[in-house]
């Protein structure tokens, strides 16, 4: 009886949690104007009209570009980081490795204003170099995390056999640990995109005047008005924020049971 209730309350949390979104993807779909029940029709209106809105479209693109870049730094920085910690011995490597995965345990909000006052004591101006370093500090130990994980169960053996039958080490690294290590680099960048992409908070106070990405766009079209364009383009933003760490999930998981066999 006391399970029961555990997984009944359980199953309330997630319903009060999940519904709103449901609320959103379902109202996308509706053909009236006003987000009101009941739906008056299916359609697709919101999201032919999200297609032709410039403004969307240049969100999107900067969105798209911003995750990709940070991904691709996040992702070298935090394997490069990886290998130095576990497989050589570098001094202070418990602080290092404290002071890497730090930003996760400090709240965004604080880390966005501390990186914004540091850039106005040096004078820097807002830019989307500046945007892009912001980023890359706040995913690349998301990066650490899953590479270390994975890096500790590969034995070092396989890369000192290599180099004992002539391989030079970056050979080595790139011909067999890279291989191996192959699913949790995959799975540590889309981790890095996706959280690029939906970053709101840090990017609210490190973008640029003019550069906006598809969460800043959500939040400025809220404050003027809700038009039916932002459900649509929340139910787009819900599809890829999901989807793409379940994918990375499935294809990390397809290529390490390749790897094993």
């Amino acid at each position: 009886m006391g399970w029961l209730l555990i997984r009944g309350w359980a199953l309330l949390v997630y319903i009060f949690m999940f519904l709103p979104v449901a609320v959103v993807v379902l109202l996308s779909f509706n053909a009236s104007q006003f987000g009101s029940f009941p739906m008056t029709g299916f359609s697709l209106r919101w999201f032919v009209e999200l297609a032709n809105n410039d403004a969307i479209l240049r969100a999107f693109q900067t969105s798209l570009l911003l995750g990709a870049l940070t991904a691709l730094v996040s992702t070298t920085l935090g394997v490069l980081a990886s290998l130095a910690l576990v497989r050589y011995r570098v001094p202070g490597s418990n602080l290092i490795s404290t002071i890497l995965i730090a930003p996760i345990l400090v709240p965004e909000v604080v880390l966005a204003v501390a990186l914004l006052l540091f850039l106005n004591a040096l004078s820097l101006n807002k830019s989307f170099l500046l945007l892009l370093m912001g980023h890359v500090i706040f995913t690349m130990p998301f990066v650490i995390l899953v590479v270390q994980a994975r890096l500790v169960g590969i034995r070092r053996d396989y890369e000192e056999a290599a180099i004992s039958l002539g391989a030079h080490p970056v050979q080595a690294f790139f011909q067999i640990t890279l291989p191996l290590l192959a699913p949790a680099v995959f799975a540590g960048m889309l981790f890095a995109f996706t959280i690029s992409f939906d970053d709101i908070t840090g990017t609210l106070f490190w973008k640029p005047g003019g550069v906006e990405t598809v969460p800043t766009q959500i939040f400025a079209m809220l404050r003027n008005s809700i038009s039916p364009e932002i459900n649509a383009l929340g139910t787009v933003m819900i599809f890829l924020t999901v989807g793409l760490p379940l994918l990375g999930m499935a294809v990390a998981r397809r290529m390490a049971l390749q790897r094993g066999s």
